[in-house]
């Protein structure tokens, strides 16, 4: 067992229990999900609890990649015990990507948001679905043989009327691929479980 999955187990049947009590989510798409073999979950990045949609719709423990930040404000004990990668977003953080490609080979399940950080345009005159892809994710499953798993997430954190909806897409397998080729492909599969209504 990965060092750090202790921590994820433990504490997941009570952070799932949390969220679903309080925002009422639901989840489409879970057996796309494989249950073994290297993955990495890519989705649109809207809140802080964004990362908890997955966690529900597996029993696979998810190595989320996390800002720096998080590690040094009060609560950082939580993002250590579960996993969670430590990303330092001001440089090219080769660390942060030789954890992840060690996660990876190992067979193991990596979270990343491809936009990097939180969409906050959303709800603004200069609203846009989505923020501009950074590459770590294409890179990360082309040196690692990973799927990419997609979803989208659409609705409010608000409970029942927020109808919080996450979809989850098919596996895609970048695998010959250029990385911009690969990335606009990431992306348009995320936009379009973002918007699909049914």
């Amino acid at each position: 067992m990965y060092k750090s999955e202790f921590g994820y187990k433990l504490l997941k049947p009570i952070i799932s229990l949390y969220f679903k009590i309080r925002f009422k989510p639901t989840v489409i798409g879970s057996e796309n999900i494989p249950v073994e073999g290297p993955i990495i979950l890519c989705g649109n990045h809207i809140h802080t609890h964004d990362q908890f949609n997955v966690m529900i719709a597996t029993k696979r423990v998810i190595h989320m990649m996390a800002k720096e930040e998080y590690f040094e404000k009060r609560g950082a004990w939580f993002f250590k015990f579960t996993g969670c990668i430590k990303v330092d977003r001001r440089i090219h953080d080769v660390n942060a990507k030789t954890e992840a490609l060690e996660i990876l080979k190992e067979g193991k399940a990596l979270g990343l948001f491809p936009e990097g950080t939180r969409n906050k345009t959303i709800g603004t005159l200069n609203e846009v679905d989505l923020l501009p892809f950074k590459y770590g994710a294409v890179s990360l499953a082309q040196k690692s043989g990973a799927l990419i798993i997609p979803y989208g997430i659409s609705g409010k954190y608000t409970g029942k009327n927020g109808k919080l909806t996450t979809r989850i897409g098919k596996p895609i397998d970048i695998s010959g691929m250029s990385l911009d080729n690969a990335n606009k492909l990431l992306r348009k599969k995320i936009l379009e479980l973002m918007k699909k209504k049914n």
